[in-house]
């Protein structure tokens, strides 16, 4: 049962990252279609209808956790909802989607130095080795196999706004430890969602002030149901169960699926065929998935147990 419910954990990981790529993909191919903050705020509206009658009569129920943790759910609506994800779509306006990808593979290094300077989670050698040799098989990806390419890379302001949403988020699933043990996934997920509506809703009035619109037709609508269901419900659902079952520096590092499943889905959705640089730096990924989350013994602290 153990085994099982290992499994059943890393198969929740593994799902989120694949939902948020599926994000990327149908973003890329949308971008002229729907302006940033639009797309944010209007998958969160989607997303909050959906979840109101599975989230509302837990909320009800534990309106008093709410009320006293209400600063702490603030911050992860800010973070999770309103911040985040903007930023990202901004960021994506100036940079390209390889500056972007290698800032996202930042987050699980940004997250196990975290842990370790402020939770004091120890890392043991097994961990960084996998650790480094997955961020390895992210940039093989992302360079395209040549160092040259390394060389070629610059950095605008649409990199900066992405590397501070990528901090955002290595901060996001730190704070993860302190969820209140009360609310459910669920109810959690729902208190996050309504609490980052309204800062999210000035930012898109402030767009809409711009001249800043976009046309509701099948394709953009079929768009933002992607995004207001797997993105962000499954996503977070599974990746917030992870990270609380198997802590933050484990957890994070299923975050270099991200750019894994970009490429796949790019090919059958895009058409950009994969070369041997994909499948090589595939393989790394993997190994350092494995080389992480196979250590024999879990410390009680990097379990994360809420």
């Amino acid at each position: 049962m153990a085994v099982s419910s290992k499994t059943s954990t890393y198969l929740l990981l593994s799902l989120a990252p694949l939902f948020w790529a599926g994000n990327v993909v149908i973003g890329r191919a949308m971008r002229d279609d729907i302006p940033p903050v639009a797309m944010n705020f209007w998958r969160w509206v989607i997303a909050g209808i959906i979840l109101l009658p599975l989230a509302l009569p837990e909320l009800r129920t534990q309106w008093p956790v709410i009320r006293r943790n209400w600063r702490l759910l603030t911050v992860f609506g800010l973070i999770g909802i309103a911040l985040f994800n903007t930023l990202s779509y901004i960021g994506l306006q100036w940079t390209t989607a390889t500056n972007a990808a290698l800032l996202n593979s930042t987050i699980p290094v940004m997250v196990a130095v975290a842990s370790w300077l402020v939770l004091r989670e120890p890392l043991s050698a097994r961990q960084i080795l996998g650790i480094g040799i997955s961020l390895v098989g992210v940039l093989t990806i992302l360079l395209q196999g040549s160092v040259a390419r390394l060389l070629t890379l610059s950095f605008n302001q649409g990199d900066l706004i992405l590397l501070l949403a990528m901090a955002l988020w290595a901060f996001y699933t730190l704070l993860l430890r302190r969820k209140p043990e009360e609310l459910s996934a669920v109810g959690f997920l729902g208190a996050m969602v309504y609490f980052g509506l309204p800062p999210l809703a000035l930012a898109y009035a402030a767009e809409l002030a711009t001249g800043a619109d976009f046309a509701l037709v099948p394709s953009t609508a079929a768009a933002l149901g992607y995004y207001g269901v797997f993105p962000s419900i499954l996503a977070f659902l599974c990746f917030n169960h992870g990270v609380a079952a198997v802590g933050a520096a484990r957890g994070s590092l299923f975050i270099h699926l991200f750019p894994v499943y970009t490429v796949v889905l790019s090919s059958a959705v895009l058409g950009e065929s994969p070369r041997l640089y994909h499948f090589a730096g595939i393989a790394l990924v993997l190994l350092g998935i494995w080389l992480t989350t196979a250590a024999r013994r879990v410390p009680r602290a990097v379990a994360g147990e809420l």
